[in-house]
């Protein structure tokens, strides 16, 4: 199937992932990671109504800028993110997902108010604390959401979180609703319930998300395809 086609089919198991857990699935928002897939794979998706399109590399999130690759649909920036990049990214992008760390969240901050504007992000949780990857800690994000508030040129719209490899059918599905109750306790207290996006779920595990109360999933090979890696 096309890229047309893969969008339309997603679809139809989201809506039907929201209504067997209750939900609307208007409320639902479909995030293509378009990594390693070109300007036109990107023009296809928008076309076939993607809410957004999803980078982890800044590098070719910079080129397929200059290709107009993303006009139509929003551009979130969801990989792992190094300060000395930031600069690239801020004002760029509608949501930076991938805020992992105190430094991080600072130095948007300070590339932000050099632009005179309010940086939206979300704060990614290390839920399954491993070593390999960013985020902060399930006893972390608390703090994490106090200090961001701090930040006049920063938004915190919600969380996101990536959790383990899934060793079994619906593994991930305890790691999601552990999430999923952070971003509830964490709107409430720090936020005002004014969160909008929990971010969780990707090709293989995004209905458990979806289950488990994600308001985003970020699905790049169920889309574009499997990626062919060239070094």
């Amino acid at each position: 199937m096309g890229i047309a086609e893969n969008i339309r089919d997603i679809r139809e198991r989201m809506d039907r992932a929201a209504r067997e857990a209750g939900r609307d699935p208007a409320e639902i928002r479909l995030v293509g990671a378009s990594k390693m897939n070109g300007a036109d794979a990107c023009r296809e998706a928008i076309a076939a109504g993607i809410d957004a399109l999803g980078e982890n590399r800044v590098q070719e999130m910079t080129a397929k800028l200059a290709e107009g690759a993303y006009e139509g649909a929003p551009l979130h920036f969801i990989g792992h993110l190094q300060r000395n990049k930031v600069r690239q990214v801020v004002g760029k992008v509608s949501l930076i997902q991938s805020v992992g760390s105190l430094a991080l969240l600072e130095e948007i901050h300070r590339q932000a108010e050099k632009l005179d504007m309010v940086q939206d992000v979300l704060l990614e949780v290390n839920i399954g604390g491993e070593e390999s990857k960013s985020g902060f800690s399930p006893a972390e994000i608390y703090g994490a959401g106090e200090k961001a508030r701090t930040f006049s040129h920063v938004r915190v719209r919600g969380l996101m979180t990536i959790p383990p490899i899934e060793r079994e059918p619906h593994g991930n599905l305890p790691y999601f609703r552990k999430v999923s109750q952070l971003y509830v306790d964490i709107s409430r207290n720090l936020y005002d319930n004014d969160f909008v996006y929990l971010s969780m779920g990707m090709s293989d595990d995004f209905e458990d998300a979806i289950t488990a109360g994600a308001t985003m999933v970020r699905v790049g090979s169920a889309i574009f395809g499997h990626r062919q890696y060239h070094e």
